[in-house]
């Protein structure tokens, strides 16, 4: 990348947002959205702008993409001829809900760009191999709002697999910092104020050392998941903490929080700072 490019991604922080599918699906009745709270975080989105630090939205498949993915055991690889009918049925039902989210975004007029990661990102193993992000890249820098969302990629080993949206903000955090772009941090919006001790109580700050010890206490997802809900969500802020990126993981049913966190306000839920070794100089 020349010089110029990359004094260019140097100026551009970037905040990874995620709207979860127990937040913007009922995860217990199979193909329900949440309209309203869609709608709501459309008009807070738009609010917020893109000013100054550039958000890339993600969003989970909730009680659409999840339900169809595990009819066909997709997030299991794809062997059998049957499970290809589950490949299109699941990427469907996620795109569905994509476009939901979409239409909200517009009718707010919000400038998001849309972007399938079966588009750009393959797998091995059910892990992230390798992605293309120029155009993604090229949404940041006009000042529009990339929107990624869970999907069915191809598998250089299991021939098709499910990629989460954790899966793809934690590949897209670590090649745009490749590229020189700083990512600030990571926003979860769930239906639960963050993480949860073992009384019940929300955990204001979990240090990266903590982490183990808390996952052990996280039972399954509510609803059908495919990717491990909460639990996965946080391996995934454990490893984007250890890449100099904090994490909020907050009740995205509560309006307005955030673009609070956003301004630098504490809202209730877990905070997961970036680990000491690894904290950007300018944070």
């Amino acid at each position: 990348m020349s010089t110029s490019s990359e004094a260019m991604s140097a100026s551009i922080e970037v905040v990874l947002v995620k709207l979860g599918g127990s937040l913007i699906t009922d995860k217990r009745r199979p193909e329900t959205a949440r309209i309203e709270v869609i709608e709501r975080l459309a008009r807070e989105l738009e609010e917020i702008g893109q000013d100054g630090v550039r958000l890339i939205l993600g969003h989970g498949s909730g009680s659409f993409g999840h339900v169809a993915a595990a009819r066909y055991g997709i997030h299991e690889g794809v062997r059998a001829p049957e499970q290809m009918l589950g490949v299109t049925e699941t990427q469907d039902r996620a795109a569905t809900l994509h476009r939901m989210v979409m239409g909200a975004l517009c009718q707010r007029g919000v400038p998001a760009f849309s972007l399938s990661p079966s588009s750009f990102l393959v797998s091995a193993g059910g892990a992230s191999a390798e992605l293309w992000i120029e155009a993604l890249i090229g949404a940041l820098r006009l000042g529009m709002l990339p929107v990624v969302y869970g999907d069915v990629v191809m598998d250089r080993e299991l021939g098709a697999s499910i990629v989460s949206t954790e899966s793809v903000f934690l590949a897209l955090a670590g090649e745009l910092q490749r590229r020189g772009f700083v990512v600030r941090r990571s926003i979860w919006l769930g239906e639960t104020d963050g993480i949860y001790d073992s009384r019940g109580v929300t955990i204001e700050e979990l240090q990266l050392d903590s982490v183990e010890d808390v996952l052990d206490q996280i039972v399954g997802a509510s609803g059908t998941d495919v990717t491990g809900g909460m639990r996965h969500r946080l391996q995934t802020v454990a490893r984007l903490a250890s890449l100099g990126v904090e994490s909020w993981i907050v009740n995205g049913l509560e309006p307005g929080v955030l673009g609070r966190i956003l301004k630098g306000s504490r809202g209730k839920g877990t905070k997961v700072p970036a680990a000491a070794s690894q904290s950007s100089p300018t944070s």
